[in-house]
């Protein structure tokens, strides 16, 4: 998730309320909110679960919003769908193996995490709250994006995390590669990470094959 900015959104909250303009514009919500809907469309299903345009747009948006705040090139509005529509076809089956799985996410826990991102941002909860929205989005959308990354890493805890060792010779091994520099704990780690990444790709291929997926947008091309 993107790094939030710090927001006027109270500011022009207020100054609407005052001018009696939230009614309007909570009708021209509403309306595109209808709109939207009778032009969406079925862009893959996933086991007997659909993935909407509506969906994948949102995604689209959100990512040529982080890489341009990051300054990075942006692909072509093609490969940009693809590649997010893969993405939340990988997510969609993990959040289906989480929940065939009874694992979940309470508001405490999922309080907790929300807590912890805001004091990594050095702000308050209510204050993550405000610059969430400056980045037009909303704190309910948030939430729901950490509890699905959250159960999305029980999930990985699971089913990879049992798959992975470290031997004593593969930490000397990659100390030798390195040169020193580093403590013997700090090598563990860092090849745990390595090979735990390696686990969780070759299981997300695995879980992909044993999927229906039919991704329309590459039917299509």
């Amino acid at each position: 998730m993107r790094t939030p900015r710090i927001a006027t959104l109270g500011a022009s909250l207020a100054l609407a309320l005052c001018l009696g303009t939230l009614p309007l514009t909570a009708q021209a919500q509403s309306f595109q909110s209808v709109e939207r809907q009778s032009l969406d469309r079925i862009v893959a299903v996933v086991n007997q679960q659909a993935i909407m345009e509506s969906q994948l747009a949102d995604r689209v948006e959100q990512a040529r919003s982080q890489l341009a705040g990051q300054g990075q090139s942006l692909p072509s509005q093609s490969v940009l769908r693809e590649q997010m529509l893969e993405q939340i076809i990988v997510e969609e089956i993990q959040l289906q193996m989480a929940s065939d799985a009874g694992l979940n996410i309470d508001d405490t826990e999922l309080n907790r995490q929300m807590r912890a991102i805001a004091e990594s941002n050095g702000m308050t909860l209510d204050e993550f709250a405000d610059a969430v929205e400056a980045d037009g989005l909303t704190i309910a959308s948030v939430r729901e994006e950490i509890r699905r990354e959250m159960l999305m890493r029980e999930l990985h805890q699971s089913q990879v995390g049992n798959r992975v060792n470290v031997s004593e010779r593969e930490v000397e091994r990659f100390m030798e590669q390195q040169g020193g520099g580093m403590s013997r704990e700090q090598a563990r780690q860092m090849v745990f990470q390595r090979k735990a990444n390696e686990a969780l790709e070759a299981w997300i291929q695995e879980i992909q094959a044993d999927a229906f997926i039919d991704n329309r947008l590459s039917a299509s091309r």
